[in-house]
């Protein structure tokens, strides 16, 4: 049976595969560098948007972030509307919110403000602005009919490459389960790179986002549909990830260091709108539903052990992003270095404090989360190799504080 699941699986990864290749991916426009943020304020206010409502999250407009920006559009004579609700695995409730505030204050367009929560809520509400459905009948693949607000971005942490990927998530509380909005008239007119943003985050915050544009990119790398573009931007993520991400976490200020991520999660975005995603991502998407654990955090937990199950069949692949970061030696086996590999993101997590296991998680939760993770990756992603409910269970275990 469970042969039979594995081969119709696999045609759908084919037809996703098709997909991929025949429908159109848009990129933003990129602003890179110190005070790119500001440029793209001033395209904003140049492309003729009078009443901006800006997405983001309460700590960062207590923290004045938004302060520089706010005062360009007030220069332009931009009308700008906050909403500051969006939280970490951010609900459905609070798209709802950010969309009263488009309609009671007439919007023409929408900038995102802050991490991947923010960014995500900001394209949901794009979209439910202009199409005639809400926000839940939005959930799935190509469900929006007419382009969203005109959505511009400027993500404040390096990791979930939101600002470019074709895709949003976001949260029912009630149910745990996070809905999926896969779609390109998600992505954004334009976004900036802007490292002096990210100066401010906690060390904490950069190690687990920082994972999060490594798992991107590992997951792209190793996926049934990589291509030679995706490759190229993968491994241009890992190895940019592995040069500057410990620099940014030990040393918050180090600007080179936090553009470095910056591109580093932009180019994973690249890769997985080509290749899609994996099985950590399946899990993780399950620890955020129902404890609401950070995404970044919840990868970084998860990625060792998957890492660990695709090994076999990912040897070669795994072997290859051990080169790419000058692990081993030359006469080093696939199977030796795939496991050099591995053992490089263990070192990395444990170099950047992030737990082996989550406290939060339940044993009575884990068949519940193991179904779930499989029926997500099992119809959306290319994984390399297919688990059963019991080795996912089984898995799962091993992340049980």
């Amino acid at each position: 049976m469970f042969t039979i699941q594995t081969l119709f699986y696999k045609f759908i990864m084919f037809v996703t595969g098709l997909m991929i290749k025949i429908i159109p991916q848009p990129k933003p426009t990129v602003y890179a560098g110190p005070d790119s943020s500001l440029q793209l304020c001033k395209n904003i206010a140049q492309l003729g948007h009078s009443r901006v409502l800006i997405v983001t999250d309460a700590m960062l407009h207590k923290m004045g972030l938004l302060d520089s920006a706010k005062a360009l559009f007030a220069q332009s004579g931009i009308e700008v509307s906050v909403y500051d609700g969006v939280e970490p695995n951010p609900t459905f409730a609070q798209v709802y919110e950010g969309l009263e505030m488009v309609k009671a204050n007439q919007c023409d367009a929408i900038l995102a403000f802050g991490g991947g929560s923010s960014i995500d809520a900001a394209k949901l509400i794009s979209l439910a602005a202009t199409n005639k459905k809400s926000p839940e009948q939005l959930v799935g693949y190509f469900k929006a009919k007419t382009p969203g607000l005109p959505l511009f971005a400027v993500p404040t942490t390096a990791g979930t490459g939101s600002e470019v990927s074709l895709a949003a998530v976001v949260s029912d509380p009630a149910t745990h389960e996070k809905g999926i909005i896969a779609d390109p008239k998600t992505v954004p007119v334009a976004a900036a790179l802007d490292p002096n943003i990210m100066l401010g985050l906690p060390p904490a915050i950069t190690a687990a986002t920082g994972i999060d544009a490594l798992t991107h990119a590992v997951e792209a790398y190793l996926s049934t549909l990589a291509t030679d573009e995706s490759d190229a931007y993968a491994l241009a993520s890992v190895k940019l990830t592995f040069k500057n991400l410990k620099l940014a976490y030990d040393d918050g200020s180090n600007v080179e260091a936090r553009e470095g991520m910056a591109v580093a999660s932009f180019y994973a975005a690249l890769a997985f709108n080509k290749a899609a995603l994996g099985y950590v991502h399946g899990i993780a998407h399950q620890f955020g539903g129902h404890y609401n654990t950070p995404h970044g955090l919840a990868n970084a937990i998860v990625l060792p052990h998957i890492l660990e199950f695709l090994k076999d069949a990912s040897q070669d692949r795994m072997a290859q992003l051990a080169t790419a970061l000058n692990l081993g030696s030359p006469s080093d086996s696939n199977a030796v270095l795939a496991q050099k590999f591995i053992d490089a993101v263990r070192e990395l997590n444990t170099y950047l404090s992030i737990p082996e296991t989550l406290d939060s998680l339940k044993t009575s939760d884990i068949p519940a989360i193991a179904k779930a993770a499989l029926k997500e990756s099992h119809y959306s992603y290319p994984v390399p190799k297919y688990m059963n409910q019991k080795q996912c269970e089984a898995l799962v275990h091993k992340m049980a504080g």
